[in-house]
């Protein structure tokens, strides 16, 4: 017990560095077991946790420093709150945040470095990037590092995160969209893709998780009308509609940007938890909107992203359901959408939507593989809370049905597949820890109701709380 890693097939653990974890699994897992009173599982993980846990690894530690905040401090965070106040989470949650984490801020910007030295409690930039962050990593701070200045009344688990978004504002564009790569040291976005995905995501779903304060609803109001005139697409045949990509190429004449028709799965939480919860928060006239809102409890703007969130969960739904050769209720990581004069030949694709590089017989793609990712589920899971439409628990049973099908192993555990469109499954020895929101679908709404609990991006519930401290930026 204890390791970062689950290996379902193999029945072991790994850990991320030589020098050992930090209990990612763990810290990840928590608050699940309080949520479902699973009390011998829990009691565990606390002793593990109380006489177990060292950040004592002298390694550059995790894949991302950011993953250790979202993950490990926003889990003692989250398991703090459910557990009545323990004292031995807070403890742990404070060595961590305090001078393990927070020296990743020390640079001429100060945006965070991408990795950390959990013993000599130092930053590291990332050589694989050029010693750029990625915005993900910058921005995915805030929630947790605030909860942590309010229950320990120290002000400068405030001051660093919103020092990184003062910084990420000023050199972003009007558009509200910016790219997936910033500079640490100059405090500038580097030209890399503009996208909803991987490195980038999370830092648009921390906007709208700050809406009290007034600077963050307007980044939020300008970058979701960014998102609706530069990337909203739609499918060829189909009419799905699609969150696109924008990338980057140096030609003699200068950089020209190409729309690129791809939509990984985790843009999924889009659906949910940005557009249809945005709707109902940022984009609403009234303090307490309907269930379902009414037409006119809503902005133009409230209305706009409301009905995004519903077709683009329509659009997520679709991938879980008809691939490209096989059928088998899992989505994949990325899929491609067919426009005008693609060149796909149409005897290997489908006339909307695809897996690129899949061909019969041959060896799968990296887009085809199926992570046990939690994007559609979270969205559908908020769209249930906020409309009671019985659809949407029909959806999350599906794809659990599909996971229980396709993906449980029958000495325990769940596995990812290599290969959506190939039976029987070829699977990836590894278990992620990402599906609390199917619980949390078919649980009353009275578990973590949305006006009270906030989730961070990997799914640790947060109680709301008034902040004694303001933004120092605008």
């Amino acid at each position: 017990m204890g390791d970062d890693e689950y290996h379902p097939i193999s029945h072991a653990g790994s850990n991320l560095t030589k020098a050992g974890g930090i209990g990612y699994t763990v810290a990840d897992s928590i608050d699940t077991m309080i949520i479902m009173g699973l009390e011998d599982e829990y009691q565990r993980a606390r002793a593990w946790v109380a006489d177990k846990l060292s950040f004592e690894r002298d390694a550059n530690f995790n894949t991302f420093k950011f993953e250790t905040t979202i993950r490990v401090l926003g889990g003692l965070l989250s398991a703090y709150h459910l557990s009545g106040e323990d004292p031995v989470f807070l403890e742990k949650a404070e060595e961590l945040g305090t001078s393990r984490i927070l020296p990743v801020f020390e640079t001429e910007s100060g945006l965070p470095l991408s990795l950390i030295n959990l013993v000599l409690r130092e930053g590291v930039p990332d050589r694989d990037n050029n010693g750029y962050v990625s915005t993900a990593e910058a921005s995915t701070l805030q929630l947790e590092f605030r909860y942590l200045a309010y229950l320990t009344d120290e002000d400068t688990y405030w001051e660093k995160p919103e020092k990184a978004m003062a910084v990420l504002r000023a050199s972003a564009t009007p558009s509200g969209l910016v790219s997936i790569f910033v500079d640490p040291k100059m405090g500038r976005y580097q030209t890399s893709s503009i996208r909803l995905g991987s490195r980038r995501d999370s830092y648009y779903e921390y906007l709208l998780i700050n809406q009290t304060e007034l600077v963050y609803r307007e980044m939020y109001a300008t970058a979701m009308t960014g998102i609706h005139t530069h990337l909203v697409q739609r499918g060829l045949s189909s009419q799905l509609l699609y969150i696109a990509e924008l990338n980057p190429e140096r030609t003699q004449n200068g950089e020209i940007w190409h729309l690129t028709p791809k939509q990984d799965h985790l843009v999924c939480f889009l659906g949910g938890s940005l557009t249809m919860l945005g709707a109902t928060t940022s984009g609403a006239l009234v303090h307490n909107v309907s269930i379902p809102p009414r037409t006119d409890e809503l902005t133009e703007q409230g209305e706009r992203d409301w009905l995004t969130g519903v077709e683009l969960i329509n659009t997520c739904m679709a991938t879980h359901d008809t691939q490209t050769y096989v059928s088998i209720g899992l989505a994949p990581e990325i899929a491609h959408f067919r426009i005008l004069g693609d060149g796909v030949d149409n005897s290997i694709a489908p006339a909307d939507r695809y897996i690129k590089g899949a061909r019969p017989n041959a060896p799968p793609p990296f887009d085809a593989r199926y992570i046990l990712r939690p994007e559609t589920v979270e969205s559908i899971f908020i769209a249930f809370r906020l409309t009671g439409d019985p659809k949407y628990r029909d959806y999350g049973w599906a794809i659990f049905q599909a996971i229980e099908k396709h993906c449980r192993i029958p000495t325990g555990g769940y596995a990812s597949v290599i290969n959506v469109d190939q039976v029987p499954m070829e699977y990836d020895d590894k278990m992620e820890t990402f599906l609390m929101y199917l619980y949390l679908l078919f649980a009353d709404s009275s578990v973590l109701p949305l006006n009270e609990y906030v989730f961070n991006t990997e799914a640790h519930p947060l109680p709301v709380f008034n902040p004694t401290i303001r933004t120092g930026f605008s």
